[in-house]
């Protein structure tokens, strides 16, 4: 099984911007972690971060046929990004949508998810373990399908 994680904007500064709301972690402190799990699963896993929206969008739809899963933490667009939802739906990708912190327990605008009714579920509220227990979600997935 072959998974992409995708991180939308500003995650690039995860442990030095707002550590008390998204924590000590750096993107690249996560993406070991989630290595590790991937590992003792037999599960590779590809990492890409960007802070334009349009690049994000073509990573969805060059990620179908080419991984199983995309692991999508949008960020910000999450609750803009009309395009993102269109990509997942239009390239069939089977994605699952994650986030640090619980968006239902913040800001009225980051409630609403534009992205969540094209994936197949959504995680969020567990800090760095999202990132895990998203992969855990795809690992179980596809063993329902298989």
């Amino acid at each position: 099984m072959k998974v992409l994680f995708l991180n939308g904007p500003n995650l690039n500064l995860l442990g030095q911007r707002e550590p008390e709301i998204y924590g000590s972690m750096t993107l690249a402190d996560i993406e070991d972690m989630v290595r590790e799990h991937a590992d003792r699963h037999n599960v590779e896993v590809v990492f890409h971060q960007s802070n334009h929206e349009g690049e994000l969008v073509t990573q969805v739809q060059q990620s179908a046929g080419d991984y199983d899963y995309v692991i999508l933490n949008a960020a910000a667009y999450t609750h803009t990004s009309i395009a993102l939802k269109d990509a997942i739906v239009g390239s069939g990708a089977s994605a699952i949508e994650i986030h640090l912190t619980n968006v239902h327990a913040r800001e009225a605008y980051r409630r609403k998810s534009m992205i969540a009714q094209a994936c197949i579920g959504s995680i969020n509220g567990f800090g760095a373990s999202s990132y895990i227990l998203g992969l855990e979600a795809a690992i179980l997935h596809n063993k329902a399908k298989h």
